[in-house]
């Protein structure tokens, strides 16, 4: 068993050309736009000339709320495509981008582990193929011309007490969270107070995953709302006449990335809405062009399956027209074990009840994921320091939930430790049981979409908020807005929208504490609890150990 670091075994990878990576899809050398050897964006034309082709099956891998132990969500993503394409099927994989704040924050890189991996690890980790930055710059191109639009004269008449739309930056930075803007006198505008978010939960990053081609990401960018007038009437960016621009600095990151997996196989790594404030899955347009080039086609939802497969459910699914064959959720002893109230410094001794008491956790997520009508497997990511007895208990406890485990060695053997899992996955998938359907319709109205996700998905009792919510979500549905699914904004760490919360809780509330209608991306985002929209840096952040070595290769990024 090798002790190789992540950045090592991604360092010695034996990487083929991306046109050749391409050539196995069947995408011809000239609608490959390359990016240095290892990486390629795949053209538009290239993307609507398969558009007749039938769909492959489409795998969902979530997993259990995250805890400090670790999942492996990537990782396990990675090796069961890597696992499929070893017993014979032609896979692919779908994943997000990183962003750079968490890089550099705690998080660490996106890329998968050990030996299932996509590859290049450090680009896809830092610049990649500029789309973050595209998406930036958009963003600031908006943010600029809102002012500029007050400062010439305000011809629509905006509120400047009611601009809605802040500006971003693609680090972790809480100095930036609130500022006032156009201080210096009057050449330099009118004084308001405004923010910053992160990149990655900029409502343009929601879009760009979500829409279907260019036009429809212009007509999105120009649908969504900006500012109120002083009669409250909304301001659009086309009032703004912002979307073309927009577009134009969009038009390269909107198409998929290709790059490879450690072991050679297609991978798609596009887009990265924030999880637990946006939609948290890669580009539908990945998504779907993946599904014409591969007959399985493995992709993830951010954190545990209360956010990111809900959401991947609820928005991506709906809006896209896409319906998953089987889903697999991610958990590992060591998390069970916290979960039970094991210390992370104690996880590797031994502990069969713990393991036990933390299992009802992902109890509920096979249960909620079962709800959408799409059967479950269990994927326990294995760790070297787990025993047999512990993996025995998880097996025992998902048999009882009518679903199965299955012990997945990935990390430390590529395909050969995920095969086990993929035959099954692949099995299931085949056979054609699933009958998904969102856990709500359109027309159900928003209140009671917030009611049903926050009762069938995060057991609580009540939804908690006051007039003032529920009269700006009746106004909304009165405005023509009703119809969408909604978003909702919570903590990662628990089904309750209390992070220390774990296990299964019953009998919590969920406090609403805003709504805000993201109407180009097309969903309302529902804040519950404590949530930032722009995260800080830890007291140690990784950025302090991450540097270049004598031979000019990146230390300290993974």
């Amino acid at each position: 068993m090798s002790h190789k670091s992540d950045i090592e075994i991604a360092r010695a990878a034996s990487k083929r050309p991306i046109m050749e990576i391409g050539s196995k899809l069947g995408i011809e050398s000239e609608h490959l736009l390359p990016y240095g050897h290892d990486k390629a964006k795949v053209s538009q034309e290239f993307i609507n000339s398969v558009q007749g082709r039938e769909d492959g099956k489409l795998i969902l891998v979530t997993a259990i709320n995250p805890t400090p132990a670790g999942e492996g969500k990537t990782t396990t993503t990675v090796g069961l495509g890597d696992g499929l394409n070893r017993i014979g099927r032609n896979a692919m994989i779908c994943i997000r981008e990183a962003s750079l704040g968490p890089n550099f924050g705690m998080k660490g890189g996106a890329a998968g582990g050990g030996y299932a991996q996509v590859v290049p690890m450090e680009e896809m980790n830092l610049h990649f193929t500029g789309d973050f930055h595209a998406i930036t710059s958009a963003h600031s191109l908006l943010s600029a011309m809102i002012d500029n639009h007050v400062y010439w004269g305000n011809e629509q008449e905006i509120d400047i007490r009611r601009v809605q739309w802040k500006r971003v930056v693609d680090m972790n930075d809480r100095a930036l969270r609130q500022v006032t803007l156009s201080l210096g006198g009057v050449t330099n505008g009118f004084p308001r107070e405004g923010g910053f978010d992160i990149t990655v939960a900029s409502e343009v990053m929601a879009i760009l995953c979500l829409a279907k081609d260019l036009k429809d990401l212009e007509k999105r960018l120009g649908d969504m709302i900006v500012a109120y007038r002083r009669d409250r009437s909304p301001v659009y960016c086309r009032d703004i006449k912002a979307e073309g621009a927009m577009t134009v600095l969009l038009k390269d990151a909107m198409q998929p990335n290709l790059v490879q997996t450690l072991e050679n196989n297609p991978a798609f790594v596009h887009g990265g809405p924030f999880a637990n404030i946006a939609h948290g899955c890669n580009s539908v347009i990945a998504t779907t062009t993946a599904l014409k080039l591969a007959d399985y086609v493995v992709t993830e939802a951010g954190f545990g399956a209360d956010l990111g497969a809900e959401k991947f459910m609820n928005i991506k699914c709906r809006k896209a027209g896409l319906a998953p064959s089987v889903v697999v959720v991610v958990a590992t002893v060591r998390a069970m074990k916290m979960n039970g109230g094991v210390a992370k410094a104690d996880l590797g001794a031994e502990n069969v009840d713990a393991v036990l008491k933390g299992c009802p956790n992902l109890g509920r997520h096979i249960e909620n994921v079962k709800s959408f009508g799409v059967p479950v497997v269990v994927a326990i990511n294995h760790f070297v320091t787990d025993t047999e007895a512990e993996i025995q208990a998880v097996e025992d406890f998902v048999a009882e939930q009518g679903a199965e485990a299955i012990l997945s060695r990935h990390w430390e053997l590529g395909s050969e430790g995920s095969s086990e899992l993929a035959t099954r996955v692949a099995e299931i998938a085949d056979a054609g049981t699933a009958n998904f359907a969102p856990i709500y319709p359109d027309e159900m109205s928003l209140f009671d979409k917030i009611e049903t996700v926050a009762k069938r998905i995060y057991r609580a009792d009540e939804v908690l908020a006051d007039k003032k919510i529920r009269d700006q979500l009746k106004l909304w549905e009165e405005q023509g807005y009703g119809g969408l699914p909604v978003c909702m904004a919570k903590t990662q760490y628990s089904f309750s929208t209390d992070p220390n919360l774990r296990g299964a809780p019953t009998g919590h509330s969920v406090p609403v504490r805003e709504v805000r209608l993201s109407a180009g991306a097309g969903f309302v985002v529902v804040v519950c609890g404590e949530i930032m929209t722009m995260p800080g840096l830890p007291r140690v952040p990784a950025a302090e150990s991450i540097r270049l070595n004598d031979a000019g290769e990146i230390e300290g990024l993974f």
